[in-house]
């Protein structure tokens, strides 16, 4: 899988039967799957918590790589969990906030 050969859907689809061969969906309430958001991206903050600003931009290319890369891992996977529970087209959720975003803070004209 690449995020240029991949659409969302399958992601979901693989996530949901992940989750489905475990017997986890029962335990998966909205509830559950936002603190678990919050859990894992609190996790990728504690990677980052006593470095400087400059220094994380290193991350990529540091022992640390593959740690964030999991813990974004988590995090998408729990998104993806939490969007099939609440039945959330996520593409389309994505498109209507950039478009409120746009209208909230359009682009200013630049001035010669």
């Amino acid at each position: 899988m690449t995020d240029t050969k991949t659409c969302i859907q399958e992601i979901k689809d693989k996530v949901k039967q992940f989750q489905a061969e475990r017997g986890w969906i029962a335990q998966h309430s909205p509830k559950n799957l936002a603190m678990s958001i919050a859990v894992e991206a609190a996790e990728i903050m504690e990677i980052f918590q006593f470095v400087t600003t400059e220094a994380a931009w290193d991350v990529a290319r540091s022992d640390e790589a593959e740690h964030v890369r999991e813990e974004l891992a988590d995090v998408l996977i729990y998104c993806m969990s939490f969007a099939n529970a609440l039945d959330i087209d996520v593409a389309a959720a994505v498109q209507d906030k950039l478009e409120k975003n746009r209208r909230r803070w359009p682009v200013k004209a630049k001035t010669s």
